[in-house]
């Protein structure tokens, strides 16, 4: 189950965000194949003032529009299926109208002992099987 945080302008429309977080989703469903209904991404807007970056870092000249895509999930998937997902997450999210060159993903891997996704259970004990609440 991965979790997402998807950093956005504060000026971008509920429409284009719940875009992005749907081409986020889809890219992870199909690029990693991650169950359609492990959908989590906490969305959260950032102001001008309040974010620093350099616009051209790498040679790819940005707009003060940046999309930071942060994803947490459990370790195990290999590089060609994260270069997979990268570049399907910025398929579908320049079908929103973002430019790649506005996209800025990164990731964090982990273990199943590192989460706990319900009830305070430890997430080793679950393993993904489904709860009877």
């Amino acid at each position: 189950m991965p979790f997402v945080r998807t950093h956005v302008h504060h000026s971008s429309s509920p429409a284009l965000r719940q875009a992005i977080v749907g081409g986020i989703h889809q890219a992870l469903v199909e690029s990693i194949g991650m169950p359609d209904a492990e959908l989590f991404n906490l969305v959260a807007e950032y102001q001008s003032a309040d974010f620093f970056y350099d616009r051209g870092f790498n040679g790819i000249a940005r707009s003060e529009r940046l999309v930071v895509v942060e994803i947490t999930l459990r370790r195990g998937r290999s590089d060609a299926m994260k270069r997979d997902l990268y570049a399907a997450i910025a398929v579908n999210l320049q079908r929103s109208g973002l430019s790649p060159r506005d996209l800025f993903i990164f990731m964090h891997e982990n273990d199943y002992s590192d989460w706990s996704v319900g009830n305070g259970a430890f997430a080793m004990a679950l393993v993904q099987q489904p709860g009877n609440d």
